[in-house]
């Protein structure tokens, strides 16, 4: 949480199930540590991806409600903006030795860690996929502290590949009686 330059608060846990249920508890654990209060909020800041697919659609319907319920604006933050740095090729982490890159000219897309690795080097880019979850925050929330008062459109999930969960194409729902 920031006010002007100034970080105010921070907190990251590591969850691997009860993302929801933990989120709101949690945001009100860093507004009490900053000593702020809702309605002193001018905007929020959420990470839109890639990466985890319920995670990401956890925290930008809880961000669009939040925004919506304040009347504050919801800014979305894709993970290559919050990683972009001058001569660095702005890559994710995925999994299975993969990443989610974001190579000179083209749009991004999932590829295996060692091919994202070779372009950078072949385009002169250094490569450092991984970055502190504490250093994105950070940088999420300064975007958002530059972006905010020019923000029209309300953050939208970035997938870059189908969810793992999808449903099979060739089977209609099943109805269950009962």
């Amino acid at each position: 949480m920031l006010r002007g330059d100034v970080l105010l608060a921070e907190r990251f846990e590591e969850r691997t199930r009860g993302q929801a249920e933990r989120l709101m508890p949690l945001l009100e654990e860093i507004l009490t540590e900053a000593g702020v209060t809702w309605s002193d909020l001018d905007a929020i800041g959420v990470g839109v991806g890639p990466g985890n697919f319920t995670g990401i659609r956890i925290a930008v319907s809880a961000a669009r409600g939040l925004a919506l319920g304040l009347g504050i604006p919801a800014v979305g933050i894709s993970g290559f903006d919050a990683r972009d740095a001058a001569g660095t090729l702005a890559a994710v982490p995925a999994p299975r030795a993969q990443v989610y890159a974001a190579l000179p000219g083209e749009a991004p897309r999932l590829m295996p860690e060692s091919e994202a690795r070779d372009a950078a080097r072949s385009a002169g880019l250094s490569f450092a996929p991984e970055a502190s979850p504490a250093d994105l925050a950070q940088r999420i929330a300064i975007l958002t502290a530059t972006r905010f008062q020019h923000c029209t459109a309300s953050p939208a999930p970035l997938y870059l590949r189908a969810a793992d969960a999808a449903p099979a194409r060739d089977q209609p729902p099943q109805l269950i009686d009962g």
